[in-house]
């Protein structure tokens, strides 16, 4: 009688089993953010892929994983991304490692805390003049990738869209005979068309003539390991920072939607035309930005103030 040999499992090949567990069952949303987060953190530890990724972390153990898992927090801490995307991040290797506990793999859980969110940061962003500025990195060029920046500088800019809205955008959204767009917003459900300033139609248009009318992703990566791939929130990132770095101002994608919405208020609109631009579900977040733009509490603050004694010589 024979007794088969048991085949040793690698930590990677256990690892892909139990990335593909926790990405199974889950909303096509969902899925996407969470592989965007582990692809995230494979760039950050230097990883082939992304299972490899989780096997370097679910090997460590509870010491060195937390620490592998501090460190990343303070990584994403310093490149300046929002509280609610590090601790969204931070969220999905804490479900990752919970999965593999559950399942007998480690017997250690992740403890590393969330960041802190600040109440409404600065909504001003760069102003429309560092908007300006940042377009003029791109005047000229007829490239690929001058052409598709420029259209998403665009689409941040004078459409006040959201960084996450602008990556889920695809061809078939596009109608620019009526001069709009089809955006699945934040908390929403469904894709609502939205109107087009002139100049963000013609940036689009001279994107389209490079990327063709095929259907999928509007933009695309342009590299050739990832090409006419759906490019990344990560990447839109990176984009309008580097800009930012080459002019020398802090730039970030939600800042120029923050530049818009102040700039809407500085010429005048009407708070409720600017919801409608904005989209703001809560009147309430607009009435911050006002408050930001024009200091009205500091204005009030002068106002009730006692005046400095005169002292007489």
């Amino acid at each position: 009688m024979t007794t088969a040999l048991a085949i040793p499992t690698s930590p990677s090949s256990h690892a892909a089993r139990l990335v593909a567990a926790f990405l199974a069952g889950r909303n096509a949303r969902t899925m996407l953010a969470y592989s965007q987060d582990l692809e995230d953190f494979r760039r950050f530890v230097g990883a082939d892929d992304v299972n490899a990724a989780a096997a370097l972390l679910l090997g460590r153990g509870h010491g060195e994983g937390n620490a592998m898992a501090l460190g990343y927090r303070s990584s994403l801490v310093d490149r300046g991304l929002a509280a609610a995307t590090i601790n969204r991040r931070l969220a999905a290797l804490r479900s990752l490692v919970k999965l593999g506990r559950v399942l007998g793999s480690v017997p250690w859980t992740l403890e590393v805390q969330n960041a802190k969110a600040q109440p409404y940061r600065d909504t001003r962003g760069p102003g429309r003049s560092g908007f300006l500025l940042l377009l003029e990195q791109l005047r000229g060029r007829t490239d690929a990738k001058g052409a598709r920046d420029r259209a998403i500088l665009r689409l941040l800019y004078e459409r006040a869209l959201r960084c996450c809205e602008v990556v889920r955008l695809d061809f078939e959204d596009l109608d620019l005979e009526q001069q709009s767009i089809s955006i699945l917003g934040k908390g929403r459900s469904a894709k609502e068309p939205v109107t087009l300033a002139p100049s963000t139609v013609a940036a689009i248009r001279e994107w389209l003539a490079i990327r063709g009318s095929l259907p999928g992703p509007l933009f695309t990566n342009l590299d050739r390991a990832h090409a006419r791939q759906r490019l990344s929130g990560t990447g839109v990132y990176d984009l309008v920072r580097g800009l930012g770095d080459a002019v020398g101002i802090r730039a970030r994608p939600h800042g120029l939607r923050h530049a818009a919405i102040t700039e809407a208020l500085d010429r005048g609109a009407d708070v409720r035309a600017v919801q409608r631009f904005s989209r703001h579900r809560d009147l309430r977040i607009l009435l911050v930005y006002d408050d930001n733009r024009a200091d009205l509490g500091g204005e009030v603050a002068r106002s009730i103030a006692e005046p400095e004694p005169v002292v007489q010589p």
